[in-house]
Order: C-alpha cells, then sequence, then structure tokens
C-alpha cells in the first residue's frame, strides 16, 4: 500500500522562462520565491531548505541554503501563458493546445441572450466596453488576472446571492462559450457596488472587475472553475482507476479537475484545513494519488502581498513537516508550482516561471532531476509509481530516484 501525494503551492515559481522576452515581456525578471526570500532576509523555511528549494532557485537569496542530500530539478510549463486552470491540467497529464483568446465583447451579445433565456434578470454596465449586471449582484466579464481573452469571470456578491445561483450562471456561461475556462466566485461583501467600483478595462479590448480590489477574496470566498476542451480520459485519474488506485483531490485542484471515480475536496481556500484534509487522506489505509492545492500563496500574489505570501509559505513549510514524519516507506512526495505570481514584479497577473520540483520519500538520497520540458512529467511519474498506464504527455522521472536500502522502495501501488 502506497501513497503519492503532490502538493501544489499555488504559483510558487522560480524564476522567468527563456521565452518570457518574446512571449511576455511583462514578465522580464520575475522570480516569485526569490524575490519574496530577498525581501525577507531572515525568513526560514526549514523543510523546503531541506527539500531542495534552494537548489531549484538555483542562488542564495537570503539565510535558507541549499541541501546536497536533495532529489529536485524545475519543470518549465507547457501550456502558453501562465494559468492555473491549464497548469493543473498539464500536472494531470495533459498535452496543452493553444488556448482560445477572445474579448468578453465578442461574446456579449450570445451570454446575455442565454442568461435572459434562462430567467436571469440582465443588463449592461460600463462605457464602451460593457460588462453584464446580473441579478443586481453578480459581474460577468473578463478576467483581468489571467493571460487576456482566455478566462471569463463571474463574480459576485454572496451576500446577496447564494452560492449555487452564481455557479448555476456560470454554466450558462460555460455553454455558449469556447475559452478555456469560466470561474464562477464570490464573496461576502456588504455592498454590490464595491463590484462595480472594481469594474476596470484593459488594453482598450477587456473589461471586468479587478477582483482583488472588489474584495470578494477577503471573507466568505467560494469559486468553481470550469474548464473547456479537456478530455480527462488520457489523465493520470483514469489511468489510476484503470489499476484500482483511487485519486484524491483537495482544494483548487479540486474545483478544476475532473476526477469522477474519486475523491474530490471541493471550494476550499484556507490552507490550515485544506493540510488537515491532505494529512487525514494520507494516514487512511490503501493506495491513493492525492494531489493538494494551497491557493492562498496565489491570492497574495494577485494582491502583491508579500508578507502575505510569505506568512502562507511559513504555515505550509511546518505542515510539509508533519506531512513528512507521517509518510511511509514506498511513500512518495512531489512538491511544487504551476505557474508564477511575483508580487514584486509591479503587476497583480500570473507570471511565466519555472516551478520547483521537490521529491522526497523515506530513504531518498540526492539527485538532480534535471529542467523538465513539462508539468505532465508530474503526472507520468505517478503513473509509472503505481504501474499505470502513462498519460496523454509527460516523461516519468521515477527511474532518477535514488532510495536506500533501509527506506526501501515500493512501486507496486498495492
Amino acid at each position: 500500500m502506497s501513497k503519492f501525494l503532490v502538493l501544489v503551492i499555488d504559483s510558487f515559481g522560480v524564476g522567468a522562462m527563456d521565452d518570457v522576452p518574446d512571449v511576455r515581456p511583462q514578465d522580464i525578471g520575475a522570480n516569485t520565491c526569490g524575490h519574496i526570500l530577498q525581501h525577507f532576509p531572515d525568513l526560514r523555511l526549514p523543510t523546503l531548505e531541506k527539500l531542495g528549494l534552494i537548489n531549484a532557485l538555483g542562488f542564495t537569496a537570503n539565510v535558507m541554503l541549499p541541501n546536497a542530500d536533495a532529489a529536485y530539478g524545475t519543470a518549465a510549463l507547457q501550456h502558453e501563458g501562465g494559468d492555473t486552470f491549464m497548469g493543473h491540467q498539464e500536472i494531470l497529464g495533459t498535452r496543452p493546445q493553444t488556448p482560445l483568446r477572445m474579448p468578453f465583447s465578442a461574446v456579449i451579445d450570445d451570454v446575455e441572450r442565454e442568461l435572459a433565456d434562462a430567467g436571469w434578470q440582465v443588463e449592461r454596465r460600463g462605457g464602451e466596453l460593457q460588462f453584464l449586471w446580473v441579478n443586481q449582484a453578480v459581474a460577468v466579464g473578463d478576467n483581468l488576472e489571467a493571460d487576456p481573452g482566455q478566462v471569463f469571470n463571474i463574480s459576485a456578491n454572496l451576500s446577496t446571492i447564494p452560492f449555487e445561483q452564481v455557479r448555476a450562471i456560470g454554466e450558462v456561461v460555460r455553454r455558449c462559450v469556447k475559452v478555456g475556462r469560466v470561474i464562477a466566485f464570490g464573496g461576502l461583501l456588504e455592498s454590490s457596488e464595491q463590484l462595480i467600483n472594481a469594474a476596470e478595462e484593459k488594453q482598450g479590448l477587456y473589461v471586468g472587475i479587478n477582483a482583488p480590489r472588489s474584495g470578494v477574496y477577503k471573507s466568505g470566498f467560494q469559486v468553481v472553475h470550469m474548464g473547456y476542451g479537456v478530455d480527462a480520459s488520457v489523465q493520470a485519474p483514469q489511468q489510476l482507476h484503470q489499476v484500482g488506485v483511487k485519486t484524491v483531490l483537495v482544494g483548487k485542484v479540486a474545483d478544476i479537475a475532473i476526477n469522477p471515480h474519486g475523491i474530490s475536496y471541493q471550494n476550499l481556500v484556507d490552507s490550515q484545513r485544506i493540510l488537515d484534509i491532505t494529512r487525514d487522506e494520507l494516514n487512511k489505509p490503501g493506495s491513493a494519488f492525492i494531489c493538494t492545492n494551497i491557493q492562498e500563496t496565489d491570492l497574495a500574489g494577485h494582491a502583491e502581498d508579500v508578507a502575505r505570501y510569505a506568512e502562507r509559505l511559513e504555515l505550509v513549510d511546518k505542515n510539509l513537516a508533519l506531512l513528512m514524519a507521517d509518510m511511509q516507506v514506498g511513500d512518495c512526495l512531489v512538491v511544487m508550482a504551476d505557474h508564477g505570481n511575483d508580487p514584486t514584479i509591479g503587476h497583480s497577473k500570473h507570471t511565466r516561471e519555472n516551478v520547483p520540483l521537490l521529491v522526497w520519500q523515506p530513504g531518498i538520497t540526492g539527485t538532480y532531476l534535471g529542467a523538465r520540458a513539462t508539468l505532465s512529467d508530474v503526472g507520468a511519474t505517478v503513473c509509472d509509481f503505481f504501474r499505470a498506464a502513462a498519460p496523454q504527455n509527460g516523461t516519468s522521472f521515477l527511474p532518477l530516484l535514488n532510495v536506500s536500502s533501509t527506506g526501501g522502495v515500493n512501486h507496486d501501488g498495492v
């Protein structure tokens, strides 16, 4: 019986990718991890240090040091831009395709008609560029945090409208648009005018709600991510199901990945609760692939709040030590990210960065896993670990891991 745990510290990149000057010049110089550590020269994350975070970073940014005994590498984003939804689909073994891009203005007529036909009260707000205002509590427009044109947002005041209705609005939008993702979310606001007052235009093409400025993240935040064109049948959870191994998704990954045969803990944001659930699942009997997302780091990045980001990292680091203490011979841990979100770069969007790839098993010895070409190498390794068929994309790094005889190796998955 074995567990394979992948802990995704959302947005914790270790430096801009080589193609950034050509494809995302606004991210030149981005380094989420490095800049946070430099901002707090005395910050120590002892568990991540042990796992090889500084090795993966490639330079000493503060008091933390490399660890010669770490199994580490980095992974590049094969998907375009730097997107949480596609990042996690890539982790699970999807080969990323070129996303569809369009401003919300290109589909506003269709969305307005579909929402009205479904019985919602719909009006338009804004100037020359307009977004939809639904039931006096929900804004539908462009996502201003992700890459422009790839995501539409449904932003709501949950003090006025229940989240189940916000999800229903999102499902109507999802049915009539073909961008990569529709995100339905909201928080407890004192007034729905906070949404209206946070409306912004970008590049003369996009209009939507600046989510951090609106205050929706501050209290009672709930979210669901609705993707387009992702074939779950070629991903790791389905391949593992074929060999009798369950998949457990915890946190944001459970909102954005399809997992019909496993367990999904959805609509979770609080990091401690997410980590407590992860630890409970780790200690249950039987084999399982557990994938957990820590979203609050990403929210701190969007808010450009370096102190909050560092505080969440300290919480993760403390809980990682507990998880590692509970792991048994033959279990495997991977700590990684899905993109960057450098809170010091001067904008509040994701940054296109390489991510750390930190691997640990009881008895593991130091090894360099290389600069991997895709996040999918993790999903491929999970399938290899449990002797399941490979997912659509990725190359396993399992053969590179060195585990001492006292640690043992158990890759039978049963």
